[in-house]
């Protein structure tokens, strides 16, 4: 089989790969890893959603596979390093979900600004405009590009850090975004935007040594990672009102359970990635991963079979040869 779909694409999408490759799609295969397991034995490509693990354990079961594709949300349910030594390559759009991502953060920035009181030069408890705001980026996504032209639009000053970046590179100027350093930008925000991409070594960067210093009253608003956050220092900015509010739109499970730092936390938003899922984002991120897959199953055609089947009732067309004693 050239390719398994367990995650629902659009019916246009579905009928454009039906044409081309051999298709099973059995979205159902979602809700049993062991029935999805046994399904991947001759798969030569994939398409999973981000409930589905694929580790090294699911690449065991797939000798041929050589291209996994995710249509929605990020990798973290796939093993890349086991995909890079299996020979599999991960298929992403980086840039589909760019301008649903911007309006999502524009929206939720409105919204905390607005809902979140502070206490004006008279006394008086008052929302905020974005357009007076400095807001800093924190990671600079394909979604930095286009939320720095809409905060653009509001008059808003913009400044940004991203550890991959140097300073000096060109990106910042190409995008009209001003480099700071973490704590410069989280002491001058008044609003932060986080979507750094998530790795290891990332772990809780939004902690004890970042945190104390964000500009009183600020909001944070976040399409990356949890992790990237410590629980505990962002509980005490939260519980101290340094931080106004921040609205997380991923929490990894478990993390409001009673007894933890989040829990009860009354000026925390939580939202289930929602960020990158529009109509018109789908649609785009499907389009670009299925058609680098037709690329790759074109490229690497499938291998005929080395065997025939030896089944008593079927004939078997072997060369004729002299027979041996």
């Amino acid at each position: 089989m050239d390719l398994l779909i367990v995650e629902p694409l659009e019916d246009e999408v579905t009928q454009w790969l039906g044409a081309r490759h051999s298709v099973r799609y059995a979205p159902e295969l979602a809700r049993d890893p062991r029935a999805f397991r046994q399904a991947l034995y001759n798969v030569r490509a994939l398409i999973v959603p981000p409930s589905v693990s694929l580790d090294s354990q699911a690449l065991h079961y797939a000798p041929v596979l050589r291209a996994v594709g995710r249509v929605s949300a990020g990798a973290e349910n796939i093993d890349l390093d086991a995909c890079t030594r299996a020979g599999v390559e991960v298929v992403r759009s980086m840039t589909a979900t760019a301008q649903a991502e911007a309006e999502f953060m524009i929206g939720a920035l409105l919204s905390l600004l607005r809902r979140v009181p502070v206490v004006g030069s008279d006394g008086m408890l008052v929302g905020r405009e974005l357009g007076s705001c400095t807001v800093g980026l924190i990671g600079l996504a394909p979604s930095a590009r286009t939320l720095a032209q809409l905060l653009a639009g509001f008059g808003s000053t913009v400044m940004g850090y991203d550890p991959s970046l140097h300073r000096s590179d060109p990106v910042w100027e190409r995008w009209r975004v001003k480099p700071m350093g973490l704590r410069e930008l989280l002491e001058a925000s008044d609003a932060v935007c986080v979507q750094l991409s998530y790795f290891s070594r990332y772990h809780g960067l939004l902690g004890d040594r970042f945190l104390p210093f964000c500009k009183p009253d600020q909001v944070i608003v976040s399409i990356a990672h949890s992790g990237l956050f410590d629980e505990r220092a962002l509980a005490e900015a939260l519980g101290s009102g340094r931080v106004a509010a921040a609205w997380l739109d991923s929490l990894e499970p478990g993390a409001l359970d009673e007894g933890r730092p989040l829990a009860a936390m009354d000026t925390l938003q939580i939202t289930p990635r929602v960020a990158s899922t529009t109509r018109e984002s789908r649609l785009r991120s499907a389009w670009a991963v299925v058609r680098r897959i037709d690329e790759l199953l074109a490229m690497t055609p499938a291998a005929p079979a080395d065997f025939k089947s030896t089944s008593p009732d079927v004939a078997l067309d072997l060369e004729v040869g002299p027979v041996s004693p």
